[in-house]
């Protein structure tokens, strides 16, 4: 038998041009451009020489469709808000007289999308894929020592997005000021070739760009660790003696290397994310002129086609969830805390990866994975050149996918947290005679970018795992297909395979609909689904299907469940998107569901929002949440019951009762009567009792591993609603004007317990140096504003997000009241 070859990876993070003590010498500052912007819907006479007077002031990062209001007639793909269309941007500044001989250069993070941008009236560059971050130079056409104008012109276009994608300026906005011959834009580049206990080979490109005359400069490079918060945690801990002087033409670009012995490296993992940093200082002519510090992690990572994935060594299961990058409430506009707060709810469930669907990510989230220890598998395209909808990004293809695919590898190629590169999600080419052909030629591109990681793609058609497609990436990543693992295998034992896409089970937190069927078609009932986790459209499965598919192929790396959080749009099974035919691969399957759709889009539709979240959109966990925690977290003793157990009209009728418990066996109790002892089977993801006969009180579990007590849980008929409680999930804020609370109410009886089945209307108020930015409830129902400070609870719960004012310290009161409960407070605060 012929050995199974490895996909070896060694690699890091991100090349940040940070300010630091080079920033005090003048030779490069990085500095947020966010504050201060002028903002108008629509097309302004005299487009980037308009008169602003009248215009909007606000900060940046901003969604301007999150404002709503929800509408109707929009469908509910795209998450009933007007998130399309043209919007201008403008900001006026001083550009200091320093600022004459340098290079002055503007860093888009990410704005939805064919942005422009203009300077003093002068176009000055742009890019059109909305999730790709950009770079303009606004050098040629600054007024060093005076008044300057900038402008960002977005165009977003109708029926160019299947999920809700936001609309504007959405991601952060930097000024770059740097000497004539400067490190490039995204320049740095480090890798780790050889990792061994005793020494790790640190490699660094650094790539100069010389904008001035011909002149010649050396490089040197200092390695530092970085602590928790990505500081420097002490002195260099290795130095590079400087290179010989290199030559450098006016206008051109060279590329120079160094190698660095770091001895003694702690590496970079899941459980621990240590990280250093390089410093690379740039000289020429006798001075610094430039110095950047790129944070990167040492780490070993391998893809095998009979272990699955390893860490530094060790098989590490990939326990993912795929992502689309709206923040609920808060829309696509980025904030870090939202960012940081969803990490964290999805990290106690279990999670160590995230597939950043479809689209590359804000550069924040890839930093914080980094520093939490959370793997990535970030993704470039939806679309190649056949398009799945009018206007989506195959209508850039041809001229932008290059570009587009070189600008996510340049800018995230240090990252230790990213472990692959998606060329594309269930791209329609898969079935084409030729489309491995593109598939190659796509994954070329990025390996002539970054050699240190492998390839991949999500595979929705069968036909990809034998047409050649997987030979074309280097892990082949099937969506919706765990009864493919072992067939795939069997015919390529030598390429590893993962679950891309996995389960897209639907759910609304807190609904049970009768009887309880295991038929995937069953529990939709009135624009909600049945949260017993059963459901699913037809191409998908329920979260045990998929697990019996793991379990039965061992080899497999993985899975990356659909999704984590719910998302703005897509309201499977209540909607009328391209998705439900998009996910058949049978021409008479996919022909039927064209007549379902067509019959489905003269329906008034209301959902805005998906169901597939294990996550709703506010952030309260489903019952989902605790079937994977069972799975992925299995020495956390844990136990959930489900449903809740307040059912009046239910009172002798059957009402079946299920357990998700990283225990092995379990008794049931219903007021104290024993309904029998259940133990897991090899199969079973979950304890079920079928028969349990509804009576008021108190329904308990008590469980075992291994014959030994290990968890229990409880759930009560609750008295009527009483009052108010009121939990914010952090008290102590930073008054920086962009940090958040997000402050949960709960409708409870006389004895704190949260009632379900409430919809009471509660109206927020908040006093002291902070705001009320939104509310919801996670009803994907609900069409009530964001913006909206009176909200109904959904099942017993609201959400409000209350967020710091910049400069602004002290107490900060958060108020939830409603008619017959009363009022509830919480006290934060926050310090400069």
């Amino acid at each position: 038998m012929r050995p199974v070859p490895m996909l070896a990876m060694t690699a890091a993070v991100m090349a940040l041009s940070l300010p630091s003590h080079a920033a005090e010498q003048g030779v490069r500052e990085r500095t947020s451009f966010n504050a201060g912007w002028l903002f108008m819907k629509g097309e302004p006479a005299g487009g980037a020489d308009a008169d602003d007077k009248g215009w909007r002031k606000l900060d940046l990062p901003h969604d301007f469709g999150i404002e709503g209001p929800f509408r109707q007639e929009y469908d509910g793909e795209t998450g009933k808000l007007e998130w399309w269309g043209v919007a201008w941007y403008r900001k006026h500044f001083v550009s200091p007289a320093s600022d004459a001989g340098r290079r002055v250069y503007l860093d888009v993070d990410g704005a939805m999308s064919h942005a422009t941008v203009w300077l003093n009236g002068k176009q000055v560059g742009g890019w059109p894929y909305g999730y790709a971050s950009f770079r303009v130079d606004l050098t040629p056409h600054l007024k060093a020592g005076a008044d300057n104008v900038v402008a960002i012109r977005v165009d977003n276009p109708p029926q160019s997005s299947r999920w809700y994608p936001g609309g504007g300026v959405y991601r952060n906005v930097w000024l770059v000021k740097t000497s004539p011959l400067h490190v490039a834009h995204n320049g740095t580049f480090v890798t780790t070739p050889i990792v061994k206990a005793d020494a790790a080979t640190v490699n660094v490109q650094v790539t100069l760009d010389n904008k001035g005359s011909d002149t010649a400069a050396q490089v040197s490079t200092a390695i530092y660790a970085l602590d928790a918060a990505g500081r420097r945690s002490g002195p260099a801990l290795v130095q590079s003696e400087a290179s010989p002087l290199a030559k450098i033409g006016a206008g051109r670009q060279i590329l120079l290397a160094q190698s660095l012995q770091l001895a003694q490296p702690k590496l970079w993992s899941v459980r621990s994310p240590q990280r250093y940093a390089a410093v690379t200082t740039v000289s020429g002519e006798g001075r610094v002129v430039d110095e950047v510090e790129t944070p990167f992690g040492i780490r070993t990572a391998v893809f095998d086609a009979e272990r699955g994935f390893l860490l530094n060594g060790e098989h590490v299961p990939l326990q993912g969830v795929s992502m689309h990058h709206d923040l609920g409430a808060l829309g696509a506009a980025l904030n870090v805390r939202a960012l940081e707060r969803q990490l964290e709810i999805l990290r106690e469930m279990g999670v160590n990866a995230i597939r950043t669907t479809h689209n590359p990510p804000a550069p924040e989230l890839l930093e914080l994975a980094d520093r939490m220890g959370i793997l990535i598998v970030e993704e470039a395209f939806d679309a190649w050149r056949t398009g799945k909808i009018p206007k989506d990004y195959s209508t850039l293809y041809d001229e932008w996918h290059e570009k587009d695919l070189r600008a996510m590898v340049q800018r995230d190629r240090n990252h230790p947290s990213v472990i692959m590169w998606s060329i594309g999600n269930e791209i329609m080419e898969q079935g084409q005679p030729e489309g491995w052909k593109m598939a190659a030629h796509l994954a070329a591109i990025v390996r002539s970018e970054d050699r240190t990681r492998p390839t991949t793609g999500g595979f929705n058609h069968i036909a990809s795992g034998y047409n050649g497609f997987q030979t074309a990436v280097d892990v082949l990543g099937f969506n919706y297909k765990p009864e493919e693992y072992a067939k795939f295998h069997r015919s390529s034992p030598h390429i590893p395979v993962y679950g891309s896409e996995t389960a897209s089970t639907v759910s609304s937190r807190g609904e049970y609909f009768f009887p309880v069927s295991d038929d995937k078609r069953e529990g939709a009932v009135n624009f909600q689904v049945s949260s017993y986790d059963l459901t699913a459209p037809p191409w998908a499965w329920s979260p045990d299907v998929e697990f019996r598919g793991l379990d039965a192929s061992p080899f497999t790396a993985g899975e990356f469940v659909w999704t984590g959080f719910d998302y703005l749009g897509e309201p499977t099974p209540y909607n009328a998107d391209s998705t439900n035919v998009l996910n058949f691969t049978d021409p008479a399957e996919r022909e039927r569901a064209a007549k379902e759709l067509a019959a489905l889009r003269k329906i008034p539709m209301p959902s805005r929002s998906s169901y597939f979240g294990i996550v709703d959109l506010a952030g309260f966990k489903k019952d989902r949440f605790y079937l994977y925690q069972a799975r992925w977290r299995p020495e956390l003793p844990m136990a959930h019951l489900l449903p809740h157990w307040n059912w009046p009209e239910r009172v002798g009728q059957v009402t079946p009762v299920h357990l998700y418990t990283s225990g092995d066996e379990a008794e049931l109790f219903v007021n104290g009567k024993s309904q029998g002892r259940k133990k897991r089977g090899a199969k079973d993801y979950r304890l079920r009792w079928d028969d349990v006969v509804y009576q008021p009180g108190t329904v308990r579990a008590l469980v075992y591993k291994q014959g030994k007590p290990w968890a229990e849980d409880t759930v009560q008929t609750t008295g009527a609603p009483a009052k108010l409680s009121l939990t914010a999930d952090r008290s102590a804020l930073a008054a920086d004007g962009k940090d958040l609370s997000f402050v949960t109410v709960a409708v409870t009886d006389r004895d704190g317990r949260m009632v379900p089945r409430t919809s009471n209307k509660v109206r927020f108020s908040v006093s002291g140096p902070a705001e009320l930015v939104a509310t919801d409830n996670g009803d994907a129902t609900s069409h009530v504003s964001f913006q909206s400070p009176e909200r109904a609870v959904y099942n017993g719960l609201a959400l409000a997000i209350v967020r710091t004012k910049a400069g602004k310290g002290g107490p900060i009161v958060v108020t939830a009241a409603s008619e017959g409960l009363g009022s509830a407070k919480v006290i934060l605060g926050s310090k400069p």
